[in-house]
């Protein structure tokens, strides 16, 4: 199997280093969302204990009560582990490896922290995730790492618009060749006058970005032979496409 062709090792370095604190900054980002994300089991753990409490304080004899509320206990306690897990999974030390994945698969595991940053913002959230893709060979941090990208964008650039037309929907499919990722939202759009240079460093409409995020996206991608894309939706806003090619022999 053939790999595409990687960046100098000194750019590779670089990118990789970038594309650590590129992620760093959306997780930072979306905190509420996380928080809201983490507190949810946490409140249900405390409401179930304060259930056995008062149970056990009036005496009952209702061993299958207590046992319910146990069993959600424990249930609630691993949601809460296993958010915790994705969080470390997503600030780890970023490395190079690579391996067959399905794309759908990956953005499913993003599911819960973009529907809590989504909720957060009034925005109305779909995933259209096609199933049994072809495998794809890519790092999965780092095509995750775009995928947030591109949703925090989006969630951002809805805010200029009123709650009610805040649609945002994240969709895979086959694409002839590749497997295609597609964040498309009913915000603004892109300013024309920077259509052209969007995925150039330092280029942003945000009053406080640095404009890196779309470009160290744009490196990551085609450092693994894709391509990203923007054009107009079809509601009017943005709409961003990530075509990773298969893997050689793949199925």
């Amino acid at each position: 199997m053939t790999h595409p062709p990687q960046p100098p090792d000194e750019q590779w370095a670089l990118l990789q280093r970038l594309t650590h604190v590129s992620r760093l900054a959306t997780l930072g980002e979306m905190a509420a969302g996380i928080a809201h994300e983490l507190n949810q089991p946490l409140t249900a753990i405390a409401s179930y204990a304060q259930a056995c409490d008062w149970l056990l304080a009036r005496g009952s004899t209702d061993t299958a009560e207590i046992r319910e509320a146990l069993q959600q206990i424990t249930a609630q306690g691993l949601r809460a582990g296993e958010i915790l897990r994705r969080l470390r999974y997503l600030v780890r030390t970023p490395d190079s490896t690579r391996a067959l994945a399905d794309v759908s698969e990956l953005v499913e595991e993003l599911q819960g922290l973009i529907q809590s940053d989504a909720r957060l913002h009034d925005v109305r959230l779909s995933f259209e995730l096609a199933r049994n893709l072809t495998a794809v060979q890519l790092n999965r941090l780092e095509i995750q790492q775009v995928v947030l990208n591109l949703v925090r964008n989006a969630i951002e650039a809805l805010q200029s618009v009123a709650p009610a037309q805040r649609n945002l929907r994240v969709r895979t499919a086959h694409g002839g060749d590749a497997a295609e990722i597609t964040v498309i939202d009913s915000g603004p759009g892109v300013d024309p006058r920077i259509e052209s240079l969007l995925f150039s460093p330092f280029v942003t409409t945000k009053p406080t970005g640095a404009g890196l995020g779309l470009a160290i996206s744009h490196s990551i991608v085609r450092s693994h032979g894709g391509t990203l894309g923007y054009r107009r939706g079809s509601e009017g806003g943005a709409c961003f496409l990530i075509g990773l090619p298969h893997a050689q022999g793949g199925a």
